[in-house]
């Protein structure tokens, strides 16, 4: 799960340098960094989890730790994209305006 996370951060990060405007950057990073980031929180606590077990301690430190991982996690579920959204439409009532194929045509198009 988390070479996962780590996998879709890292396109996260591609589809920022990449992409052309705000708008698909700001979509890149929302879906990449949420998904990413909760493989990792996700397999974070399933490796806590297991590690206790793995070693016969008691189970009450391991699960309250994997509890409070998961509980960061629906944090973030619930943050970043209202984030996201919270700044896309800040940037379109600001007046910044979306790329279109036609501004890409253009501009390649120009000696």
């Amino acid at each position: 799960m988390m070479a996962g996370g780590f996998f879709f951060i890292v396109a996260g990060i591609a589809g920022v340098l990449r992409l052309p405007d705000f708008y698909t950057r700001l979509h890149a990073q929302g879906k990449c960094d949420t998904l990413g980031v909760s493989l990792m929180l996700g397999g974070l606590a399933i490796r806590e989890v297991a590690h206790g077990l793995e070693h016969g301690h008691d189970m009450l430190g391991p699960v309250l730790t994997a509890l409070k991982i998961l509980g960061i996690l629906f944090f973030i579920l619930l943050a970043n994209p209202t984030a996201t959204h919270a700044l896309g439409r800040a940037a379109l009532y600001s007046g910044l305006k979306p790329w279109t194929a036609e501004d890409g045509a253009a501009e390649d198009s120009t000696p």
